[in-house]
């Protein structure tokens, strides 16, 4: 299996997985190739023109051939220069046997455009009955703030160590995260808990769950009460970071009862308990790690890759 087999068939099940469907990514990619027939062409040459059929920003092939072949990957949550020097101390223990390193969290051009999955939270929202116009709002207020606040940052610092070691290097975000957000509404609704204390059951008797309750890190109510009803859920795990805070009155308008975030700062938990929404952290590892899972599954569905995990991620096989 090529590098580039790996990515497409990670991104096409992540657009399968898209809480806005097939019509709404479509649509998304649509307006970007109009976007981009209307650049001029000094600007056409430094755009990134993967983005033409991928609609993930955070997601990309960071560094190496997209035509080698891999037989085996290291595959963690953040790859940063320690890990890629772990990498390179395999491959030399393994005579050579390490052929990718997989990240999940963004690095250098994934995490210079980030901030630009977070416009599918409007169509998320707007799902759950915040009406589109204030959804639209609500999130271009938010992705101004993401932006401006990884301006400063060392982007390309680990993929620099990849091309200096010599290491194909490449990272899945969003195309995860839809994994566990398709996963976890799917299997909460058929479920249907009745009281929030319900919903912890149900997500610890999940594997990855499990195994963080077992390291100390177990979901966790942290607005309203374990004894209260659920109501409608909204597992809140993509579009690249938390929304606006101010999507809290929206929800609980439309009549969201209870949350299953992977994280929340603490002016998201305060709107959360203003609202008397009940909010769950699932966990933030613990989350990734089922949707790198489920990911992992699909793209090794037809040829078996050796997967060595590292960086907080244990592999997990249905």
């Amino acid at each position: 299996m090529r590098i580039k087999d790996i990515f497409d068939i990670a991104i096409e099940f992540g657009k399968q997985k898209d809480p806005r469907g097939k019509d709404g990514v479509e649509d998304e990619l649509k307006r970007l190739r109009e976007t981009y027939d209307a650049m001029s062409e000094s600007a056409k040459e430094s755009f990134d023109k993967s983005r033409l059929s991928n609609p993930y920003a955070d997601s990309g092939i960071l560094y190496g051939d997209p035509e080698k072949e891999v037989k085996s990957l290291m595959l963690g949550i953040d790859i940063e220069v320690g890990e890629l020097v772990l990498a390179d101390r395999l491959r030399e223990k393994r005579g050579g046997n390490l052929d990718l390193v997989i990240a999940h969290h963004p690095e250098g051009r994934s995490l210079t455009g980030f901030y630009n999955v977070m416009y599918m939270q409007a169509d998320i929202l707007y799902k759950f009955g915040v009406p589109i116009n204030i959804a639209e709002a609500l999130i271009e207020e938010r992705v101004k703030e993401v932006e401006k606040g990884i301006m400063p940052l060392n982007h390309h610092r680990a993929v620099d160590c990849a091309r200096l070691l010599d290491i194909p290097m490449l990272n899945l975000h969003t195309p995860a995260d839809n994994c566990v957000v398709d996963f976890l509404q799917t299997h909460l609704e058929e479920k249907s808990p009745r009281v929030v204390r319900d919903v912890i059951k149900i997500l610890e008797e999940i594997p990855e769950y499990k195994i963080a309750s077992e390291n100390n890190t177990p979901p966790k109510v942290i607005c309203g009460s374990e004894n209260h009803r659920v109501g409608k859920i909204f597992v809140d795990m993509t579009g690249g970071t938390e929304g606006s805070k101010k999507n809290y009155e929206k929800l609980a308008v439309s009549g969201v009862g209870t949350i299953v975030a992977m994280h929340m700062t603490k002016d998201h938990i305060c709107e959360a308990e203003k609202y008397n929404i009940n909010a769950i952290i699932a966990g933030h590892i613990s989350s990734d790690n089922l949707g790198l899972n489920l990911l992992i599954d699909k793209i090794t569905e037809n040829e078996k890759l050796e997967i060595i995990p590292c960086s907080g991620f244990y592999r997990v096989e249905r």
